[in-house]
């Protein structure tokens, strides 16, 4: 059985794009465009931007994504590809983004997430995610939940 391991990567990378494209396809096929938020290839590739990737092998298995705020950080486009699911990828890109963020001083996470992402909001409140109003840019969605975390 060979190890995941997650380490920094670039969303331009072949393997990392197709999780990506993929990760998009589906919020399309769940949510109207204008409740869509997750972010292009090319803002994924901004300064501010921190793009880990999850990795079996040398196959990239998921990924995630830390934007660095003035006074936090968010996370975005975290996605495991489906056939990946249950070897506890997504809790290890939870652990190297929070990581990350304490590696930058930040203080505090935030997320939107979508209402029917069950298995998201899952991960998140078993990482001490709790829900808060929307933040930065968002407006209140029905179909968004927004989720917040102080780090020690």
């Amino acid at each position: 059985m060979s190890t995941i391991r997650v380490a920094l990567g670039n969303p331009r990378d072949a393997q990392a794009t197709a999780l990506l494209r993929a990760s998009h396809a589906l919020m399309q096929a769940l949510f109207s465009a204008e409740d869509n938020h997750f972010l292009s290839i090319d803002d994924l590739c901004a300064p501010n931007v921190c793009f880990f990737v999850a990795k079996e092998g040398d196959t990239s298995l998921g990924c995630v994504a830390l934007a660095l705020k003035e006074d936090y950080a968010e996370i975005k486009s975290m996605f495991v590809h489906p056939d990946a699911r249950g070897k506890g990828i997504a809790h290890k890109l939870m652990q190297a983004i929070e990581a990350e963020a304490r590696a930058h001083s930040i203080a505090e996470m935030k997320l939107e997430t979508g209402d029917t992402l069950h298995q998201a909001h899952s991960l998140y409140r078993a990482h001490g995610y709790i829900d808060c109003g929307p933040f930065g840019d968002y407006e209140e969605s029905p179909a968004s939940l927004f989720m917040t975390k102080t780090l020690a």
